[in-house]
């Protein structure tokens, strides 16, 4: 049947038949040369044509060794200029290269400030973001904010300033007014600051003054209290005198400071920002820290036998600066003359500190403030950033625009419920009146009568010596002394 006749038992297409096997060859004696050329099936074959065994190396490869390049230098390539004596080298455009180093002091350098500047970032981004309560808002507050309102020698405690009355004069000053200085101030454009200084037993004030700086105006108003000054309604000392105020004021106002203010307020009308008291004792120690106080003396003062100041010009060590400013012995108008004194040391140790500042600098002034400050030698509510503040203005002051002045008044008797009799210090409410209004309401509506608690003990007033007491700075350093009592001369000392 051909191969593509149909199939009778199906319908398809028979499919063509498979091709027969190739007949094997039958390998004879003829033959068996032929298959001797083919290695056994255990050995390796290799072609007819195959390399002799050895590695091969290319008709023009180069010699054993490492590849080097037609030109390549013989040493490790260091730059046209390679110094000769090993270390760095330089390249094409003159820069020595340290990479070859272990250490690269420049690198180190490098990331050492870059580490210093990470931490100071951080430091900065820290000290200066608001996550401190401020117990004075309630609101939040910096680091830095709070180091410098904090109030680290405030033992005195802190004044009430809920109640003043501050008769602010709108035609003066604008509500919107700022003075630029950033004090926490109860009027914009001043700064008023009670100073006390007690006596060895703490206990009396014999320094009474009120520093007011008139920030606006660029002035500095000092306001004398004589300590002898009688307020009947704000003591309860037999004598009545204002230096018992403190300790014997009225017992249900604390802390004791707040008595001394809430009189001074109420009687002179002077709105107290701050407080500050120290020592006598402290006053010798404070002295010492800037270097002592210059200034001129007419004749010796002789505080005691074996205390003495000699005449003429003179740096007040820390002792001297305390007999000095409490020496009345000889003074013909005994506390008065002493006030007249203190005066001159006030001067004098506001040149002091205009020295501080030009010859050694604001920063050795703040260091100054800061050892007063860690060895407690003051108590106030000023800030660290306030004491700056005012310090930086007192420094850009002229002497002929900072002003003392004392209270206007003359010595009287006050006859005491215990029988006694005592010789005080009675105001002329009048003339002080007219003095708080000139020099002490900058920005204040004028004083009356009525706006007042000052007693007079004299109404017929016998003399005006103390009525204008105001002098500059200025005119204080060319002051003498005050009048001296022939009679009250140690009999010991020989002219």
């Amino acid at each position: 049947m051909d191969n593509n006749e149909v199939n009778p038992n199906g319908n398809g297409v028979q499919k063509s038949a498979p091709k027969p096997l190739r007949k094997l060859v039958k390998v004879n004696r003829e033959n068996r040369d032929t298959f001797q050329q083919y290695p056994p099936v255990n050995e390796e074959y290799h072609g007819r044509y195959e390399a002799p065994p050895q590695q091969y190396r290319g008709q023009h490869e180069a010699p054993s060794g490492g590849y080097r390049a037609q030109h390549e230098a013989q040493a490790p390539y260091r730059g046209r200029y390679e110094a000769e004596n090993g270390g760095g080298y330089y390249d094409d455009y003159g820069y020595e290269d340290h990479s070859s180093k272990r250490f690269s002091f420049k690198d180190f350098l490098i990331k050492t400030l870059a580490v210093v500047t990470s931490l100071v970032i951080i430091a900065m981004l820290v000290i200066n973001v608001p996550i401190f309560a401020d117990k004075k808002t309630g609101g939040n507050i910096s680091l830095i904010n709070l180091f410098k309102t904090a109030q680290p020698m405030a033992k005195e405690g802190l004044l009430n300033k809920d109640n003043v009355t501050l008769n602010i004069d709108s035609e003066k000053v604008d509500i919107d007014f700022d003075d630029g200085l950033d004090l926490p101030q109860l009027i914009e454009g001043q700064y008023s600051v009670l100073f006390l200084g007690f006596d060895e037993d703490e206990f009396n004030s014999d320094v009474m003054w009120i520093v007011q700086f008139d920030i606006g105006h660029g002035e500095m108003n000092i306001l004398q209290i004589p300590r002898d000054c009688c307020l009947p309604d704000y003591t309860s000392s037999p004598s009545r005198k204002f230096n018992s105020v403190y300790s014997m004021g009225d017992y249900s106002v604390n802390p004791p400071i707040q008595r001394v203010v809430n009189a001074v307020q109420e009687n002179f009308g002077i709105p107290i920002d701050a407080y500050i008291t120290t020592a006598c004792f402290d006053i010798v120690r404070m002295v010492d820290i800037v270097g002592g106080i210059p200034i001129h003396l007419d004749n010796e003062i002789i505080y005691e036998a074996d205390k003495i100041i000699p005449a003429g010009d003179v740096t007040l060590t820390g002792e001297q600066a305390e007999w000095f400013i409490r020496f009345r012995n000889e003074w013909l108008q005994g506390d008065i003359g002493r006030m007249q004194n203190q005066r001159r040391f006030m001067s004098a140790a506001m040149m002091k500190l205009f020295d501080i500042v030009e010859n050694e600098g604001r920063l050795k002034l703040y260091s100054y403030i800061k050892q007063i400050k860690d060895e407690e030698l003051i108590y106030t509510d000023l800030s660290i950033g306030d004491m700056s503040k005012i310090a930086d203005f007192a420094s850009t002051l002229d002497m002929d625009n900072v002003r003392v002045n004392m209270v206007p008044g003359e010595d009287a008797t006050f006859y005491a419920e215990d029988g006694e009799e005592y010789a005080v210090y009675s105001v002329h409410k009048a003339e002080t009146i007219a003095l708080l209004n000139e020099y002490y309401r900058p920005y204040q509506t004028a004083m009356t009568p009525y706006d007042t608690s000052i007693v007079e003990l004299v109404l017929d007033h016998q003399y005006d010596v103390y009525d204008d007491t105001n002098m500059t700075f200025e005119e204080l350093e060319t002051a003498t002394e005050p009048l001296r009592d022939p009679d009250k001369k140690p009999s010991w000392k020989v002219d």
